[in-house]
């Protein structure tokens, strides 16, 4: 709750008013003021959330939690070996949600949340959203991968989606520094994990469903399972924006609840909320946005199909609370794109070097199919692939470069894998006659390639994008493919760098 001169006060949540269906072991109810999933976050009088369903786990960390003085524990089955009382409540992760929610003061019945989930583009989206409501005059704060940000202040961001206590304070801090709106990435992994239950959206978005994160969601049904779930968490009333050129997206439409309105957009005279390029390069786009009988003309920095799409997504959700295209065409203007999401490294040098977030196949696709026809030299491509994740994915980014002139396979973050092997199975993927290296030194890839680039040629250095570290092994190593390809391009005798603007 926001108590005197902005300033979150503790709250205490009784758990048999808070789930009256809640049975109790040890106790006729608990009375809690902090609530965790992790045992590390611990204090005295915590309660532990008790995710796991592995009898063993679940005894480690109830006594983890009571080492660290928990007090309780929020649980689907009673823990015998545990003394602490336990509340005991059917699908405990929901339950946790609610109960962060509740602890914060529910800052979510006083905010406008606005999600947008699918395999890719959620962070260009969420940025669009943010810089539309706050050109338009309307504060807006930010939750996904790149970063958490209340509407004044923010920092980096751990997962695209926090855990259920984050999200919630996250939140609170939205309602104390006076913001209305929220953009929202919402991860397949949040959504499996009821993470953020317990919110109502008042518009989501679904951008795309591709191949991605199988290692967790198992199957490609599983994983658009997961991702349609967002459609449940929709307020009545609100609206729900589909991809119309995507099948797995447009077929959720027999999903979308009762008493919402779903808005389809693309790039046909067809489609609901439609766009239609003037022209395309690689300074930016030119375009009318068309929605109901209502037209804007507008100039967008971002280029690409996919970029276009993106901005559709936005431009359905802040329609929602009643932005008009005139404002979105006013506030678009001077957008610039989130870091590492085709992000220019200038240097004075006679050539185009690109860095983008893009880790899977379609992404990457999407990426070299843009920049393609607005290269006039050779299109160069650089990446790899991340360890410990889904193998499966490897051969087909392998295919999708094959978009390039110049392959250069190069370690991604390969955590505990052998980066050799992991390169190997990208390789899989590429006909044997593409022109295709093997660089394992990332660093040693990218200044190879720029070394060897000619006037009009263009390097996409894909993968990481806005991430500053390579995880290899249990070593998180600074590494930052923006400063390295800035550093490198330095070396050759490019100092002339311009600064990225400040979205």
């Amino acid at each position: 709750m926001v108590g005197r001169f902005g300033l979150l006060v503790p709250r205490t949540v009784s758990l048999r008013q808070q789930f009256p269906v809640a049975s109790f072991v040890g106790t006729g109810d608990l009375c809690v003021t902090h609530v965790t999933h992790d045992p590390a976050n611990c204090t005295a009088g915590s309660m532990l959330a008790v995710l796991s369903g592995e009898a063993s786990l679940r005894d480690r960390l109830a006594a983890e939690a009571q080492k660290a003085g928990a007090k309780s524990l929020l649980v689907e089955r009673p823990i015998g070996t545990s003394p602490l009382p336990q509340c005991v409540i059917p699908h405990v992760r929901e339950a946790y949600s609610r109960l962060a929610l509740a602890l914060a003061g529910n800052p979510q019945q006083h905010l406008k949340l606005l999600g947008v989930t699918g395999t890719n583009g959620k962070t260009t989206v969420a940025w669009l959203v943010r810089h539309l409501l706050n050109h338009s005059g309307r504060q807006c704060g930010l939750l996904g991968t790149i970063e958490y940000h209340d509407g004044l202040a923010g920092q980096s961001a751990a997962l695209t989606t926090p855990d259920s206590t984050t999200f919630a304070r996250w939140l609170a801090r939205m309602v104390t520094a006076g913001t209305d709106y929220a953009a929202l990435e919402v991860s397949s992994h949040a959504l499996a994990q009821d993470r953020i239950a317990g919110i109502e959206l008042q518009a989501a978005a679904v951008t795309n469903i591709t191949r991605d994160h199988l290692d967790y969601h198992g199957t490609l049904a599983d994983y658009r399972a997961a991702k349609s779930r967002i459609l449940n968490l929709v307020s009545p009333g609100g609206i729900v924006a589909l991809n119309a050129h995507d099948t797995s997206v447009s077929s959720l439409e027999s999903d979308v609840p009762a008493g919402c309105k779903t808005l389809f957009f693309g790039m046909r005279e067809q489609d609901q909320l439609s766009a239609t390029v003037h022209s395309m390069s690689l300074a930016g786009s030119s375009l009318q946005l068309t929605h109901a009988g209502d037209r804007a003309q507008l100039g967008f920095s971002l280029f690409g199909a996919h970029n276009v799409m993106n901005l559709l997504a936005a431009v359905a959700m802040v329609q929602s609370i009643g932005m008009s295209l005139a404002e979105v065409a006013n506030a678009i203007s001077d957008f610039v794109a989130p870091p590492g999401r085709l992000e220019p490294v200038h240097c004075g040098q006679p050539f185009e070097v690109f860095v983008d977030y893009a880790h899977t196949d379609d992404a990457l696709r999407n990426v070299l199919s843009t920049l393609r026809p607005l290269v006039a030299g050779r299109l160069h491509c650089v990446f790899g692939a991340g360890g410990d994740r889904d193998r499966s994915k490897r051969p087909l980014l392998g295919a999708a470069s094959m978009l390039a002139d110049e392959i250069v396979i190069t370690s991604d973050n390969p955590r505990s894998e052998d980066p050799r092997l992991i390169a190997e199975e990208i390789r899989s993927g590429i006909d044997p006659t593409a022109k295709t290296r093997m660089i394992l030194d990332r660093a040693e890839a990218i200044h190879t390639t720029l070394k060897e680039a000619q006037p009009g040629d263009c390097i996409l250095i894909a993968g990481k994008g806005h991430e500053t570290e390579q995880v290899i092994g249990q070593l998180r190593n600074p590494f930052d493919d923006r400063l390295v390809a800035r550093d490198s391009l330095a070396r050759l005798g490019f100092n002339n760098w311009i600064t990225r603007r400040s979205a």
